[in-house]
């Protein structure tokens, strides 16, 4: 059963980091010894919804894991039912056969659901965003998690999670629908935001905006005039639209050339075409990142 979303504030959230010891006490959820850490989600789920991100994971940023010294992944947050985490599971094991995926769920329920399907290198637990595992993971998967959380607590929950990462290991914090044809995710080191990716499936929209319907947490309320992310999506729309020529030849040249375009015009595009022709885009976090509110 999902639970009444209850605040996850980032202060609080901050002061059970590693080192934040000594800051001041907050109002708002403090949470208790040994609870997780988060709220039970609507758990929604489809087998190979998350095939587009699993493919990044395992392309552009195969060599995170190839690099481990321990090659500990975590699918968080997995859901309602554990298809996505034996998905990565078995996606990953063609970059390293010796990957270990962790799934995370709050809701014990849905743990002893998967139990059953637990094999070597594969394995489920309760818990949260303290992520509760041996180990630092390189790899740390949410999808359609943070999306049920308060804009104002996604940098203590980012702060929590890339507190946990081993060296040279990312945060993917994202968000599709529910068939994986639209999916958007941002990218974090230890340190900070690197990256946003958006990846779609051709035929399954009339401009590349729609996408944003499907931003994560961070940005789906930011895609307004004046943000950046907003002249993202209007650079795109516009791009894709004077690319209409090359329609005859296909989707896949089109968005080859909306990228391009982007490319040409100054935005910090990542990857190349041998990404674009999958539908995927990825811009350098500070092209995307939201301005600080403004004050009274």
């Amino acid at each position: 059963m999902v639970q009444k979303a209850e605040r996850v504030a980032a202060p609080q959230i901050s002061r059970r980091l590693p080192g934040n010891a000594g800051l001041p006490a907050q109002p708002g959820r403090t949470g208790r010894p040994g609870r997780p850490v988060g709220n039970v989600t609507r758990g929604t789920t489809n087998p190979n919804r998350m095939r587009r991100v699993d493919r990044w994971l395992t392309g552009p940023q195969g060599w995170r894991l190839r690099a481990a010294e321990d090659p500990l992944v975590v699918d968080l947050g997995y859901g309602a039912t554990p298809a996505t985490a034996v998905e990565l599971f078995d996606r990953l094991r063609a970059a390293r056969h010796d990957v270990r995926v962790c799934g995370i769920e709050i809701e014990p329920e849905r743990v002893r659901a998967a139990k059953h399907l637990e094999r070597p290198g594969l394995t489920f637990h309760v818990g949260g965003f303290e992520i509760p595992v041996a180990g630092k993971p390189v790899l740390v998967r949410a999808f359609n998690v943070l999306r049920q959380y308060e804009e104002a607590d996604v940098a203590g929950i980012w702060r929590l999670v890339q507190g946990r990462l081993a060296p040279g290991g990312l945060f993917i914090d994202g968000t599709c629908d529910e068939i994986g044809r639209r999916v958007t995710w941002i990218a974090l080191d230890a340190e900070r935001p690197l990256s946003l990716s958006i990846s779609v499936r051709f035929g399954s929209f009339d401009l590349p905006s729609e996408v944003a319907e499907r931003l994560p947490k961070a940005l789906i309320h930011r895609n307004v005039p004046g943000e950046p992310v907003h002249r993202l999506m209007q650079a795109m729309d516009r791009a894709w639209l004077e690319s209409a020529a090359l329609a005859a030849f296909g989707n896949r040249q089109r968005w080859h050339a909306m990228c391009k375009a982007l490319l040409d015009a100054g935005w910090p595009v990542q990857d190349g075409p041998s990404r674009w022709r999958l539908g995927e885009l990825t811009v350098g976090w500070e092209a995307v990142a939201p301005l600080p509110h403004q004050g009274p």
